[in-house]
């Protein structure tokens, strides 16, 4: 099995039911993309993208079996290091309002509210969900 496909298995999984997992083709294009940092463990990832001086992480993935295992953790420390040394300055991402556990790993790791995207989440059956943009310095 490709990088790829264990990404997108682990993603789909990660995700279910309130989201849509990412496909094998996005994941390629994204791991062979210059300016993209992954960080994994086998039960977890990170993906983030770096464009002058400024950050974007894609995506957080734990398997489910696996949570409060401190891998995310683990996850966004490496990866937020990489993104760093590559001279981002800061890091962006979104995370859904009704997400409290993602909400609070990412306020543990200093990430502060920036902005909201009404709507940006899609839920299957239900009403769309907030995204909250959320920013931390990574002092490169």
């Amino acid at each position: 099995m490709s990088v790829a496909e264990a990404l997108a298995r682990l993603h789909a999984r990660a995700f279910a039911p309130t989201g849509r997992g990412w496909s094998v083709a996005e994941f390629s294009y994204l791991i062979d993309a210059p300016h993209c940092h992954l960080a994994h463990e086998t039960h977890g990832f990170a993906l983030a993208r770096v464009v002058a001086g400024e950050a974007e992480l894609l995506t957080l993935a734990t398997d489910p079996d696996h949570r409060r295992e401190g891998i995310a953790t683990r996850l966004l420390t490496q990866v937020e290091r990489r993104l760093a040394e590559a001279g981002a300055e800061r890091q962006f991402l979104e995370v859904a309002q009704d997400n409290p556990a993602a909400r609070a790993l990412y306020a543990r790791a200093g990430y502060a509210e920036t902005g909201r995207r009404a709507g940006y989440y899609a839920r299957p059956g239900g009403t769309p969900v907030d995204a909250l943009v959320l920013a931390k310095d990574l002092g490169a």
